[in-house]
């Protein structure tokens, strides 16, 4: 699969999501198999440019080629300039974000918000394509609701304004997360465009990518919450998309769970890393025996030493060899 220039390793991509894909993360799923792994959304707002939280949104440092950078905002002019300055910290890939159905974000008609408005479309993805000599990507939804699916007429806009690949929900704006993802829409889309198309939603095991692949022939698939405590799935998925076989369990998988509470602690810091890292622990610990008294107690601990020695002994070899002829149980 291309996007412009580049080649990626797998189509099998890591989908942004905010306070998740942090450059650790990113890093962590790029080694086990995405093709890419798109930041943290960041939005337009210049005024925001100076935050820590932006700094860190925006450091690639050490992070695998091609690096993408998800925007967020409704202006046309800004987001030609927020493109640009993403591009100077080190954006390969600038990714735009029309499918963020929260409602701060959809509430001053950014997102989602924007598919109501094709003309607005228009001349946001035409400013930001001029203003930047990188690819530019597009992650859209199937519409706003279930009555008004103009998903295909968006990718067109898409398409004809320069936009080098296409990422799409299969839910709209109103279907928020809940309910069946359909992939119809994304079938559609694909058969009217040449660009690549990346189909996203729900796709949590080898074989649903497969059949999300056979059903929609669209280019690759787009892996996000399913992704979190478990970022060996990409390396799984692509191996069975190419072979039709699951790779056996890893057997790195405490020492890479280690080794990413480290990196949080690195990449913020002390008070931070302890928060982080408690959230991305309990996806690791997810569906294994005593989660949520782990949870409970890594939630009481604000140290790395502290939260290092309950997982070691939390994550025992005791509970691997419980597992391993049980199959996939969360760890």
């Amino acid at each position: 699969m291309r996007i412009g220039q580049y080649t990626l390793s797998s189509n099998v991509l890591l989908a942004p999501m905010a306070g998740v894909t942090d450059r650790p993360f990113r890093v962590l799923c790029r080694r086990f198999g995405a093709g890419l792994a798109v930041s943290e959304m960041v939005s337009s707002h210049s005024l925001l440019w100076g935050s820590v939280k932006t700094l860190r949104r925006a450091d690639h440092t050490s992070e695998p080629f091609p690096r993408s950078v998800q925007m967020v905002g409704s202006d046309p002019e800004q987001m030609a300039t927020a493109a640009r300055y993403n591009v100077d910290q080190g954006a390969d890939i600038i990714d735009i974000n029309m499918g963020c159905p929260a409602k701060k974000i959809c509430g001053v008609s950014a997102g989602s918000a924007l598919l109501k408005d094709e003309s607005k479309i228009a001349q946001i993805l035409t400013s930001v394509v001029s203003a930047v000599d990188v690819p530019v990507t597009l992650k859209i939804r199937t519409g706003w609701d279930t009555k008004n699916r103009n998903g295909v007429s968006v990718a067109k806009i898409a398409e004809e304004c320069g936009v080098q690949a296409l990422v799409v929900h299969g839910r709209t704006r109103a279907c928020a997360y809940s309910g069946s993802v359909e992939y119809e829409t994304i079938r559609s889309i694909k058969a009217t465009v040449s660009i690549p198309v990346v189909a996203n939603g729900d796709i949590q095991t080898p074989e649903q990518a497969k059949e999300v692949l056979s059903y929609t022939s669209a280019d690759g698939v787009m892996i996000g919450r399913a992704a979190r405590g478990h970022p060996w799935l990409f390396q799984e998925i692509d191996h069975f998309l190419k072979t039709g076989e699951h790779l056996p369990t890893p057997k790195e998988k405490l020492e890479t769970l280690l080794e990413h509470l480290t990196s949080l602690y690195d990449f913020y810091g002390a008070k931070t890393g302890a928060l982080i890292a408690r959230k991305h622990l309990a996806w690791y610990a997810k569906g294994l025996p005593g989660a949520a008294v782990y949870r409970a107690e890594i939630n009481r601990l604000d140290t790395f030493e502290q939260q290092l020695a309950v997982t070691r002994e939390y994550f025992s070899l005791d509970i691997l060899l419980a597992l391993k002829d049980g199959g996939e149980v969360g760890f």
